[in-house]
């Protein structure tokens, strides 16, 4: 990465803290992966039961493995059946910490995420004591709106070519058709303007591009 992009992550990072902030959300700026993975781990307890939505910026910081050596998890991955699975998914909702990253972020804070399921939605709002998440400063946009389009035409499209044998427009033509596919991975669109409760939700901004 270019020193001037470098520089530009983490001036952009601590104007973006301020406003989480304001939003009732904690928020740290790290620059590297490994910083990241440190300050993720000192803000999730080793005795907390942890569990995850389908992230790829947690396994790329390498936050995943991390965790599963430490923590008691609820690791849906490990279901024999689809009936295990989704009873993996619900007890998630009540885990101490829930990890994610988030789909897009406007530059005055706030998130916005895109999901098939609704499971990592459903926890970010309620259910797990706090939701720390990962992300990269390539998911700021400048606005809202930026942010919304950002969920729907870079990061929908891109996570459903990860699942073979999907159905939606997207995953053969890679842009949003604003279908209503049956295989669509994005019944619900969520704005967190605010949380509600103070520093449940914390974000960890990282100097690098992550996910998608």
């Amino acid at each position: 990465m270019e020193q001037a992009e470098v520089l530009r992550n983490k001036i952009l990072g601590e104007t973006l803290i301020k406003n989480l902030n304001k939003r009732g959300m904690a928020a740290y700026y790290c620059a590297t992966k490994e910083e990241a993975v440190a300050k993720a781990l000192e803000l999730i307890p080793e005795t907390d039961v942890v569990a995850w939505g389908g992230s790829v910026s947690i396994k790329e910081v390498g936050l995943l493995d991390a965790i599963k050596k430490r923590n008691p998890v609820i690791d849906r991955e490990i279901a024999e059946t689809p009936e295990e699975k989704q009873e993996l998914m619900r007890n998630a909702l009540l885990c101490d910490t829930y990890l994610m990253s988030s789909n897009a972020i406007s530059k005055d804070g706030q998130l916005v995420n895109i999901d098939g399921n609704g499971n990592r939605v459903a926890a970010m709002i309620f259910g797990p004591k706090q939701v720390v998440m990962i992300v990269g400063m390539n998911k700021v946009a400048g606005t809202l709106e930026g942010a919304i389009d950002r969920a729907r035409h870079v990061a929908a499209p891109i996570n459903a070519a990860r699942f073979a044998g999907l159905g939606t427009p997207c995953a053969k033509l890679g842009t949003c058709a604003d279908c209503m596919s049956p295989d669509s991975i994005c019944c619900q669109v969520v704005i967190t303007r605010i949380s509600r409760v103070k520093e449940r939700i914390k974000i960890v901004l990282v100097g690098e591009n992550l996910g998608f």
